[in-house]
């Protein structure tokens, strides 16, 4: 089986809570990706998808020129390399931050990379299965 670390996307773009909403869709565009974390003063202090501009941004009447500290989901989890799977599957989250031992962003695991990459399902099953179970009342 091979590694989170064979699997993972390596060039990852961060972005300032300050850009706009327009330059973080553009750049998801151009990158095709749908999470960029959201950096300030070498931290990581939220995320934002292609989600985030389309249901916080978007639907609620926000233009282009919106910030992304505005939309972003606030805070962030991320995973050691070893712990990823288990963190996905226990928070439901489909695109998760790696991050070395002195925790520097090292790269993103996504689901699908999981399920692409990886020629024994049993990683992304375990993934998938956590992710899509409906979160308790």
């Amino acid at each position: 089986m091979r590694k989170i670390n064979d699997v993972m996307t390596r060039d990852v773009e961060v972005i300032s809570p300050d850009a706009t909403i327009a330059e973080a869709a553009k750049r998801m565009r151009d990158g095709d990706f749908g999470m960029m974390p959201v950096g300030e003063n070498d931290r990581m202090v939220g995320a934002i998808s292609d989600r985030d501009i389309a249901i916080r941004g978007v639907a609620e009447g926000h233009d282009g020129n919106t910030k992304v500290r505005d939309v972003m989901s606030d805070g962030i989890r991320w995973a050691y390399e070893d712990d990823a799977a288990q963190i996905m599957a226990e928070h439901q989250i489909r695109r998760l931050p790696i991050v070395d031992r002195d925790k520097r962003l090292v790269g993103i695991l996504a689901l699908a990379d999981v399920a692409v990459k990886e020629r024994k399902t049993k990683p992304a099953t375990e993934a998938l299965c956590g992710i899509s179970q409906p979160v308790p009342a």
